[in-house]
């Protein structure tokens, strides 16, 4: 996790908003400087902030993150997928090889190029160094280079006297076979250790069906892409690009935030956080709405990207998608533990997904699948139980199961989001009850057993199945006269009176007629049908243009 402080805002050609600030690595503050497009956000340290050096560090073909690591829900201080000076620690390497030169051949691979990062250079009054080596990726499967190996030449090219960019051209053009000569230096070990601090930032989400974010392998026979490839996360010297198409941009979840003047940014499989802090709540709104607006708008490209490959992601319960995007979510059991929830409404389902689905596999398996038509809307507006009461725009839903009633607990970041994603649950609830239109359950009704049928035009019928003996004369009257089941009780929607239930399986009807109060014995809980009942009604009250 990096938390930011904002320092200032200046503007910039191409920019949507750009600022310097303060991103806290490995319990460390590094100024840096933020900059906000419309399909990004990268962080940049400056010459004159890297720790006090003018080092400049570059990695060949390869990202830095720990997206392989599914328990790493802050990568930023947590363990690594890369080794550093840390790791190879001189005592380490091998005395025989110290102060050597080797030549080690090394086979780049499709994705990831070396696997490695570079610093030093001419202009730095130091030879070309290995600051980095990404593990299982070619350089650290030679088991034969090391953090703080001086590279002298690639296939016979001399570095001796390069500059960083000659050097990182020449690892780049050198073909798929790369023969490095180096030496092991322990006295650049100090150097390799200061690294950029953006560099530290773990933020690697690879996309659907690839292993890595969008971005296509230098190679030498490699041609312009076309059309320009999307963002993707990239780390260039001391520079970190951050696509943010399907990041979540929210406010006090993974972090106290009393002086209300912070922001976080989560990536799209839930596992990376940058936590952003302004000198005070108006800047903190302005860093907010812009950076929310950027994430909006690539959620709409998303949802359209979504509904056109629907027949390929195969999204559980769904004919058609109305609507996706974040929310901070929770069950209510769970209080004070809001987390991102991908929230997809469908034609009759609300679907919660903990992390972005990359495949028909995880789009199909949501962690939570709450039918609609059984679903309704118990509150919106600000959450009175948040610590910051009427400051949180909250709403939560109730579904009507076998087991009871489940209460899910949502919070949106603007009265815009809480009007929207409310207006699309309801409709797509009442849209629900039009399509599906009956509903038929088992019960027992004065000891027999019937069946309750609920129409969404019609009204309320309890049915009795005929008895044996009744089918066998209706054969006598003709086989091709199928027997009927007899109708106990019919009513329309207009003669209700009352509707309640015990909450474990009785269900009681009253419609005003002289058989009194109708009690159904549903076998289960009858909350399902409870809140089935209720959308019919409400969608019916909708539908004559009054408020359900």
């Amino acid at each position: 996790m990096a938390v930011v402080i904002a320092t200032g805002v200046s503007g910039a050609s191409g920019v949507q908003k750009s600022g310097f600030l303060e991103v806290l690595v490995r319990e460390r503050w590094h100024k840096v400087l933020v900059n906000l497009n419309e399909e990004a956000l990268t962080l940049s340290c400056e010459e004159s902030c890297v720790n006090d050096d003018n080092v400049k560090d570059n990695v060949n073909g390869v990202t830095n993150g720990s997206y392989l690591d599914n328990n790493n829900t802050n990568s930023n201080n947590g363990p690594q997928t890369v080794r550093t000076a840390f790791t190879d620690l001189p005592e380490r390497v091998p005395e025989a090889i110290a102060n050597r030169k080797r030549c080690v051949k090394v086979t780049k691979q499709e994705i990831g190029g070396l696997g490695i990062s570079i610093k030093g250079g001419k202009e730095n009054k130091m030879p070309i160094l290995i600051s980095k080596i990404f593990k299982g990726l070619a350089a650290d499967q030679t088991q034969a280079l090391y953090v703080g190996d001086a590279i002298l030449s690639v296939n016979c090219m001399n570095l001796r006297d390069a500059t960083h960019d000659e050097a990182v051209q020449a690892l780049k053009r050198a073909g798929r076979e790369v023969t490095l000569e180096v030496k092991y230096m322990r006295e650049a070990t100090p150097y390799v250790r200061k690294g950029s601090p953006v560099s530290e930032i773990g933020w690697e989400t690879p996309p659907p069906e690839s292993p890595r974010l969008g971005s296509t392998p230098i190679t030498p026979s490699s041609d312009p892409p076309s059309p320009p490839p999307q963002p993707s996360l990239s780390l260039q010297g001391d520079r970190r690009c951050i696509p943010l198409k399907m990041c979540y941009v929210t406010r006090a979840m993974t972090t106290p935030d009393p002086e209300n003047r912070q922001l976080e940014l989560h990536s799209s499989d839930a596992r990376h956080t940058v936590v952003l802090r302004c000198p005070d709540q108006p800047s903190a709104l302005t860093w907010f709405s812009a950076m929310h607006s950027v994430t909006s708008t690539l959620a709409q490209r998303v949802l359209a990207e979504v509904i056109q490959n629907k027949a390929r992601t195969g999204v559980a319960g769904s004919k058609e998608i109305r609507h996706l995007g974040w929310l901070a979510g929770k069950t209510e059991s769970e209080k004070e533990c809001w987390r991102p929830v991908l929230v997809v409404v469908t034609e009759k389902d609300l679907l919660l997904y903990d992390s972005l689905p990359r495949g028909k596999e995880a789009w199909q398996s949501p962690a939570h699948a709450y039918p609609l038509l059984a679903t309704r809307l118990v509150h919106s507006g600000p959450d009175r139980g948040s610590p910051h009461s009427g400051t949180e725009l909250f709403f939560a839903t109730r579904t009507g199961t076998r087991l009871g009633i489940e209460t899910y607990l949502f919070r949106a970041e603007t009265t815009k989001d809480l009007s929207l994603w409310t207006r699309h649950i309801v409709n797509m609830c009442h849209a629900s009850a039009e399509m599906i239109k009956e509903v038929t359950t088992s019960c027992l009704y004065q000891g027999q057993e019937c069946r309750l049928v609920i129409h969404y035009e019609q009204g309320f019928s309890v049915l009795a199945e005929p008895k044996p003996g009744d089918e066998e004369n209706g054969e006598e009257r003709g086989a091709h006269t199928p027997t009927r089941p007899q109708v106990l009780l019919t009513y329309p929607y207009e003669k209700l009176k009352m509707s309640s239930d015990d909450g474990v399986r009785m269900l009681f009807l009253d419609f005003g007629g002289k058989e009194g109060e109708i009690q159904l014995d549903l076998h289960s809980c009858p909350k399902p049908i409870v809140f089935i009942l209720h959308s019919f009604l409400s969608a019916k009250i909708s539908r004559l243009g009054l408020v359900a």
